[in-house]
């Protein structure tokens, strides 16, 4: 039951956490506005969190998880396929970020003013371009994409999620964005297909 209970209010403190932040941003979003919106004292705070940052790196961690996990799950078939299955995963990611423009913008500007939390936005996208070079190279290897530079497609990859995230939280209603990460998969494969 305790144990329970502890998650319940980590639970509520990374909630209030996400709203202050996107709210007031980091910088103001102070740990007492925090304490105060999850009704937690500062003791149950500090329990769970030594510190703002780690809070706002933990909600970082639960966002990539989640994509981790899709991408994932996304895994099967040829190289193609795959990409093809991981656009399922974007109404998810999506969906995680509508209504959080400001804590997603949240993490880029912190992540330039504070090396802690530019290592932990940067490590993530080394890691995507990574996993998509290798699956480039997969790609080539099983005959289904072309010899290509592996390293610029992955950049062009992530680049392109990044890109449709961005648009999608500025204006989620002025397109069908899974459609317009299916379509953009397909003309890169169209350049990339064997």
């Amino acid at each position: 039951m305790t144990q329970q209970r502890g998650e319940e209010t980590r639970a509520r403190i990374l909630a209030a956490a996400v709203k202050r932040f996107a709210i007031a941003g980091y910088n103001a979003a102070s740990v007492d506005d925090i304490c105060a919106a999850a009704g937690v004292s500062k003791g149950a705070f500090y329990h769970h969190f030594p510190t703002k940052q780690a809070v706002f790196l933990a909600l970082l961690e639960g966002w990539l998880a989640m994509i981790d996990m899709g991408m994932e799950a996304a895994h099967k078939g040829t190289v193609p396929e795959t990409l093809v299955h991981m656009t399922n995963l974007l109404p998810t990611v999506f969906a995680s970020a509508e209504n959080r423009l400001p804590m997603f913008l949240e993490f880029w500007l912190q992540a330039s003013r504070d090396e802690t939390v530019w290592q932990a936005v940067i490590a993530p996208y080394h890691h995507y371009q990574e996993y998509f070079a290798k699956l480039v190279e997969d790609g080539i290897a099983e005959g289904t994409l072309k010899p290509v530079d592996a390293q610029a497609a992955a950049l062009l990859i992530v680049s392109l999620a990044v890109g449709l995230l961005l648009q999608c939280v500025l204006g989620p209603k002025d397109a069908d964005w899974q459609n317009a990460a299916e379509q953009g998969i397909q003309i890169l494969l169209k350049g990339l297909a064997n």
